[in-house]
């Protein structure tokens, strides 16, 4: 009977437990993370990188939240093979964004796909949609509170329309997931002296603020790579941290209007 009696009470807890997970993670405040394989995360895992973020949830298959864990491409309705993804720079900024304010979690819902071109995410792609499509799914659990992009080494040979293409990208997403204002960081390729059309079109990214509200840039300034492409670990977990620097200046900007 004693036994019986401890069972019960250890069952009561973990139900417990439950609810209250599920009531802290009914109204989370969300970020959408798309581009290419940088974002999806082609870096190395570490061992003290492998391990649950704390305060931060993870969108499934089914549209539910988990707690997030590297690697956080896993996901992704439209990704490459499960063995290639890594880390990516939603790592840093989770924990970056956390450490503003540790009693509110955050939720992400990451959707790369390595090797794809800006063109590849216009409106009616199915990149496109299927980013739409956990947005909104994400949207009944919480609110979207911005959009992380990386994306340009396939289009740095030829950046003279990425500037447009991007303008339209932000203006499309805002409109179809019905924010007009919603938050865009788009993150700088990292620049290789070998490779002058990285410098290019990290220039070209750097304009996206002057020609739309409430974006801004990640800088990939003195961020280096483990293959002449991808951000090594130490770079990562900067860039992360930048791109939640330049989120929280926009989100400052909104609360002063």
């Amino acid at each position: 009977m004693k036994l019986i009696f401890i069972l019960l009470f250890n069952l009561v807890g973990l139900m417990a437990l439950s609810a209250s997970a599920q009531t802290k993670i009914t109204d989370l405040d969300f970020y959408l993370l798309i581009g290419q394989s940088n974002m999806a995360g082609r870096t190395p895992i570490g061992e003290n990188d492998s391990l649950p973020i704390a305060g931060c949830y993870l969108l499934d298959y089914t549209g539910e939240w988990e707690i997030a864990q590297n690697p956080l491409n896993k996901y992704s309705t439209v990704r490459k093979d499960l063995s290639k993804q890594r880390m990516g720079p939603g790592y840093s900024f989770a924990k970056a964004m956390l450490e503003q304010d540790k009693s509110k979690p955050i939720g992400l819902v990451v959707n790369a796909k390595g090797g794809t071109r800006i063109e590849g995410w216009a409106k009616g792609t199915p990149y496109y949609d299927e980013a739409i499509k956990r947005a909104k799914a994400a949207q009944k659990h919480g609110n979207l509170k911005g959009v992380l992009w990386h994306q340009g080494e396939a289009n740095a040979s030829d950046p003279s329309t990425y500037l447009a293409d991007l303008k339209l990208l932000v203006t499309n997403l805002r409109e179809d997931l019905g924010l007009p204002d919603l938050p865009f960081v788009a993150g700088q390729v990292c620049y290789h002296p070998n490779n002058r059309s990285h410098k290019e079109i990290n220039e070209v990214m750097m304009k996206l603020s002057s020609v739309l509200p409430f974006t801004s840039c990640a800088s990939a300034v003195n961020l280096t790579t483990h293959d002449n492409l991808h951000f090594d670990t130490k770079s990562i977990i900067i860039f992360g941290q930048r791109y939640a620097k330049e989120m929280l200046k926009i989100q400052a900007t909104q609360k002063t209007r």
